[in-house]
């Protein structure tokens, strides 16, 4: 039975196959093609029924597994987990202004490192220098790749061969298990712990102080929180016990702001200018984070630490690229309106986003919502809290909405997750009681948002 499967070179000359050696190319759907015949020979000594197909089946089967392999591994999703800056899912969604910048200078040539007035060489850190500055009232910035990498470089520029001092309860473990210590280790600095993990004070620091010392870091602990008996020195006296001695102060901020996020109904958490207000020499923080631009990590305070970090050779292997420099700009640019953030700027649109609003939504979907699921599934509209995500205050959380889909049956539930994530457009949400939650607070294209849950197979296609 199997000799009647046609040849390669059949399916190569069938209109179907021309076709799709047209769109992938004659090699592909070679090799494409003997897959498929390779597939349909061994069905049968698995048990597997097989039914011969013609020239052109096997060319359509072939251009189908070309256009399977060929769809994009970093694929838009529906953020519906009630996290709005998702480390897993790619943290801040750019504002448009940023997108439109990216795109420009990525179809353009642009003026990196080339100062337009002189005809020289210039400096690509000069594209945001002064705006940073202007924004965070600091005498001088630099950025890198990501906020790991801006306190690498300056732990590794103030204080390789030396020692830096740092209290327990601030050796913090940030994503993918990256320890403070361990990139503390990798900069070439000595790690002096002070302090208990709970209460840290000046006495603890002062008796640490020694002509090894180069320099004394603080960690905001931006990702976790003790309570109860704590204490901690804060920026401004360690900044006054910096300069008795002679060394520098070097602030992390983790995420970082540079608004005051009460206004938006959330906790307070301490601003960039803050940070450079009360004495630090330097201050580092993420670009992706809280701020809603794209991944970088931002240094700054005083000019002549920053040239130094600027000489650093490790400098060029963590410089920033000319696309994600100029979203930065063109995000910086939007922080010099406040007024207008909420609707420029889609983190802080996610995050001022208010219940009753996202309650109208989630009530607005329910029935669209529910003809789409399969027979057997229900879905309403409850309440459910919010986060931020990415590390950035940890224990506040946001009222929010949320569709509430519920499967009965064994297993019911997770086949109804993979199925969500199975769409063309995936919908990622979160399983909580026994159901599966949709956390609206992300959502602002419905239609879109419909259109995906349309895609849902039957009850009897999801297992």
């Amino acid at each position: 039975m199997l000799r009647g499967l046609p040849s390669v070179d059949r399916v190569l000359s069938d209109p179907v196959g021309m076709a799709a050696a047209q769109r992938f190319g004659r090699a592909a759907v070679t090799e494409a093609a003997r897959k498929v015949l390779a597939e349909l020979r061994s069905a049968p000594a698995a048990g597997m029924p097989v039914i011969l197909p013609d020239a052109a089946g096997v060319a359509e089967s072939a251009a189908q597994w070309l256009e399977a392999r060929d769809q994009p591994q970093l694929r838009p999703v529906f953020n519906l987990t009630g996290t709005v800056l998702h480390t897993n899912l790619g943290r801040a969604q750019l504002a448009e202004a940023a997108i439109e910048a990216a795109v420009t200078a990525m179809r353009e040539a642009v003026a990196l490192e080339f100062e337009l007035g002189t005809g020289r060489r210039g400096e690509r850190d000069d594209l945001v220098r002064s705006l940073l500055c202007e924004l965070t009232g600091a005498e001088d910035a630099t950025l890198v790749n990501n906020n790991a990498a801006a306190v690498l470089i300056a732990l590794n520029t103030l204080g390789a061969g030396r020692e830096a001092i740092v209290s327990r309860g601030e050796l913090i473990e940030i994503g993918g298990a990256f320890r403070m210590p361990d990139i503390m280790a990798r900069a070439g600095v000595a790690l002096v712990e002070v302090g208990t993990t709970n209460r840290t004070h000046s006495r603890d620091y002062r008796g640490a102080l020694r002509p090894e010392t180069g320099l004394i870091l603080k960690v905001h602990t931006s990702n976790y929180r003790i309570e109860g008996f704590t204490a901690e020195v804060a920026a401004p006296a360690l900044a006054v016990l910096a300069r008795e001695h002679g060394v520098p102060l070097l602030n992390d901020l983790g995420s970082g702001t540079l608004m005051d996020l009460s206004r938006y109904g959330l906790a307070r958490e301490p601003t960039v200018r803050e940070a450079i207000a009360e004495g630090a020499d330097l201050v580092t923080f993420s670009g992706d984070k809280l701020l809603g631009g794209p991944q970088a990590g931002f240094i700054l305070g005083r000019r002549d630490l920053i040239t130094a970090i600027n000489r650093n050779p490790m400098k060029r292997a963590l410089r920033v690229d000319k696309i994600r420099l100029a979203a930065l700009e063109a995000t910086l640019k939007l922080y010099r309106n406040p007024d207008r953030l909420t609707a420029r700027l889609p983190t802080l649109r996610m995050l001022a986003r208010s219940q009753a609003e996202i309650e109208a939504q989630a009530r607005r979907l329910v029935t669209a919502v529910a003809a789409c699921l399969p027979a057997g599934m229900t879905v309403d509209a409850v309440p459910c809290a919010s986060q931020i995500g990415s590390g950035a205050l940890p224990l506040n959380t946001m009222p929010s909405y949320a569709l509430r889909l519920t499967a009965h049956g064994g297993g019911a539930l997770e086949q109804l997750s993979a199925a969500l994530r199975a769409l063309p457009t995936p919908v990622i949400g979160r399983i909580r009681d026994g159901a599966m939650l949709l956390d609206l607070r992300c959502l602002s294209d419905e239609a879109r948002f419909l259109a995906a849950m349309a895609a849902l197979p039957a009850a009897h296609e999801l297992a």
